[in-house]
């Protein structure tokens, strides 16, 4: 190909990604900036292009204790959520990639089957237990019924960033210490990226999750994020400014984990797919 034909085609490329990345960020640009409205330029039509900005919404939100109480609970649940999916996941995953059976085949399609079930189906059988052993209400149960949903595709996928890990490796290892140590110093440290990806994606699905926490949690000192912006807009007097400036700060906390990230998430995701 001529030079100018590379010219256009990195034109056409880099074009065709500022107008994605335009679609992804748009939403988020309308959310800050219906944030940052008042209530006279909020429900103008049209829409001003300049107006002049309302902190209003943000002062409320930081202002008032249930978004203090709400952003720690979420960050108690999803912290908790993802400590212990990635403590039961990381030896289960690796027996599955390393141990020989014939039901291998088996326990594969039941644990990706148990993920496919939707979310509302698992919610009042989860309600019902946790209501016989004295879960219902407290950070506890909702921190179990969050493992017990990430758990089955954080194990398809911790289970294959550790077969992407050469066997030789970990034979090698061995020979100076038992398997647990080649385990502890040498598959994990391999192993990390995969390890933070699926932190990650645990991570995301219990910060964002509203039904398991709308059902589990009744107390307001004890609900997340996402169902006490959800209460607000159920309010006698929606203030919007006031909504759409928590939404934005609950979408800050994971967009900062992404930015730091990055690099491990993109290694991860390479890693495992490398085998099936």
């Amino acid at each position: 190909m001529t030079a100018k034909s590379n010219r256009a085609l990195a034109v056409a490329r880099y074009g065709t990604l500022s107008i994605l990345a335009w679609i992804a960020f748009f939403p988020i640009l309308w959310l800050f900036l219906t944030s940052i409205k008042s209530d006279a330029d909020l429900f103008s039509l049209p829409p001003p292009l300049l107006f002049k900005p309302d902190w209003s919404g943000y002062r409320q939100v930081f202002g008032s204790g249930f978004f203090r109480y709400n952003f720690i609970n979420s960050f108690i649940v999803s912290g908790g959520t993802v400590a212990v999916t990635l403590l039961l996941g990381i030896p289960a995953a690796y027996s599955l990639a390393r141990g020989r059976s014939r039901l291998d085949a088996v326990q594969r399609l039941m644990i990706l089957m148990v993920r496919m079930l939707p979310s509302v189906a698992l919610v009042i059988p989860i309600y019902l237990l946790a209501q016989r052993l004295g879960l219902s209400n407290t950070h506890a149960g909702l921190i179990l019924a969050y493992t017990a949903f990430c758990l089955p595709f954080s194990l398809w996928l911790l289970r294959t960033f550790f077969q992407s890990i050469p066997l030789e490796i970990e034979e090698a290892a061995m020979l100076d210490g038992s398997r647990l140590q080649a385990v502890i110093y040498v598959v994990l440290p391999l192993a990390l990226p995969g390890v933070i990806a699926t932190g990650t994606f645990t991570f995301i699905l219990a910060w964002n999750d509203y039904i398991f926490a709308r059902v589990l949690l009744s107390a307001d000192e004890m609900k997340t994020l996402p169902v006490g912006i959800a209460d607000l807009y159920n309010a006698s007097v929606v203030d919007w400014g006031m909504i759409m400036a928590a939404g934005l700060l609950v979408i800050a906390p994971v967009a900062a984990v992404f930015v730091f990230i990055q690099r491990f998430l993109a290694v991860g995701w390479g890693s495992g797919g490398v085998k099936g």
